[in-house]
């Protein structure tokens, strides 16, 4: 596994890599690849349903030939400060760093911050001071939907943030009241439906206040958001970020650190051996007995990791220690555990090639978004069978966060199919 892009290169080329690729957080990295491509992915459809008559643009009133304004010039300002104080520290700091503690604490480099903020801010300066008239006048613009993707991708990030970190926190409120302020800035915990949730409310207010068709904007947003997830789960996996499944006590680490199969009722003798994580995870579960565990073989022609892995280097830094290792990220997990990122890459992948070959053929408006969220929702269920969240008590049931969000979506994605089946392709709103 590799916590950042420096463990990537050091094992990958046998280098010493700079100290700067610390910062380059593995998971961040594929969240922002993920974005791009939602872009790209996002415009090319706009576009493809504006040529069909299917999206209108706006005609908007704007102002033009002003200078720069105070407001324009503190932003650019504060936000080139914070940009080089974290950059330029990054690049300062020593080896002995943690990236996610560095980020999140009030280290940086006060040089590098004053730079960038008076090149960011000299810069809006400038490009204003460019195209000032001796008179500013108004002037009528015509804004198409796709010329909106770089604020719908901002608003969606923003939004997706604040609701992954807010469910997170209903979802482990006993921790999150232990210490409020902790949780609430800890770069760790964020759960996926929370940010779709509120990013999904935040763009489709966005959308009807310009004017675009809601149903025709959820349909070509539907394939690009599976596929981000999928991008997602990427940086998960090879990061080793905890969102992994419950224990499979089928396998085992050999001395040499390689997967083997291992005899049924062999969990608890390995948690024995390893004394520190065992208290870990009976902190966590309350006793040995209520570890979350299954005993699963998959089939000899498909290789041990598939079934079972000990995410080494992982980026929480839990599990046992990595024989040889010193520094940070020197931790694997023993007993392994159930590579559920590596499943949901593959599936929302698959999932992605047959909403994108359908995108085309189904003609009414919403039903595409209706599949995807039926997709979805099966998908994210049948996961969470073998992966470790916090359950509920629900009329006798206890069903995870995860479970109780999708099954509402698949039955909504049901309601939506038939519901909007004589939705015509013209309709403008909702």
């Amino acid at each position: 596994m590799y916590p950042n892009l420096y463990y990537f290169l050091k094992e990958t080329f046998d280098i010493q890599p700079w100290n700067f690729t610390q910062y380059i957080n593995s998971f961040g990295f594929f969240v922002a690849l993920a974005f791009v491509l939602s872009a790209v992915l996002l415009t090319i459809e706009l576009k493809r349903k504006e040529k069909q008559g299917l999206l209108q643009p706006k005609e908007e009133t704007i102002k033009v030939g002003e200078p720069a304004r105070w407001p324009e010039l503190t932003f650019n300002f504060l936000f080139g400060f914070v940009v080089g104080y974290k950059i330029l520290g990054a690049f300062l700091n020593g080896s002995d760093v943690n990236p996610q503690e560095y980020i999140f604490s009030s280290k940086g480099s006060w040089f590098g911050g004053l730079a960038l903020a008076i090149l960011f801010s000299g810069l809006k300066y400038w490009e204003k001071k460019k195209q000032s008239l001796p008179k500013p006048e108004e002037r009528k613009i015509r804004v198409w939907p796709h010329e909106r993707v770089g604020d719908i991708i901002i608003i969606g990030a923003i939004a997706g943030f604040l609701g992954a970190k807010i469910f997170d926190n209903l979802e482990n409120w006993d921790r999150f009241i232990q210490n409020p302020i902790a949780n609430l800035l800890s770069p760790s915990g964020l759960t996926f439906y929370g940010g779709l949730i509120l990013a999904a409310i935040s763009i489709l207010w966005f959308a009807y206040k310009k004017g675009i068709n809601l149903y025709h904007l959820v349909d070509a947003v539907a394939p690009v958001l599976m596929i981000a997830y999928a991008v997602g789960r990427i940086g998960c996996h090879i990061s080793g970020d905890g969102d992994w499944g419950i224990f499979n006590t089928a396998y085992m680490l050999d001395i040499d650190g390689s997967i083997i199969d291992a005899p049924e009722g062999k969990f608890k003798r390995i948690l024995m051996d390893n004394q520190g994580f065992a208290q870990y995870l009976t902190g966590e579960f309350g006793s040995v007995d209520k570890i979350p565990n299954t005993y699963f073989k998959g089939p000899d022609f498909l290789p041990n990791w598939l079934w079972a892995y000990n995410y080494p280097h992982n980026v929480n830094e839990v599990g046992v220690p990595i024989a040889g290792c010193t520094g940070n990220y020197c931790m694997q997990l023993n007993p392994l555990v159930f590579p559920t990122p590596l499943y949901e890459i593959i599936v929302c992948s698959l999932l992605f090639l047959v909403l994108w070959s359908l995108r085309k053929k189904i003609k009414i408006p919403g039903r595409l978004f209706a599949l995807y969220l039926i997709f979805n929702g099966i998908e994210r269920f049948m996961i969470e069978k073998i992966r470790v969240n916090t359950t509920y008590s629900l009329f006798g049931f206890h069903p995870t966060q995860a479970e109780l969000i999708s099954t509402m979506l698949v039955l909504g994605g049901i309601w939506l199919w038939f519901r909007k089946r004589n939705i015509p392709q013209t309709l403008a709103h909702s």
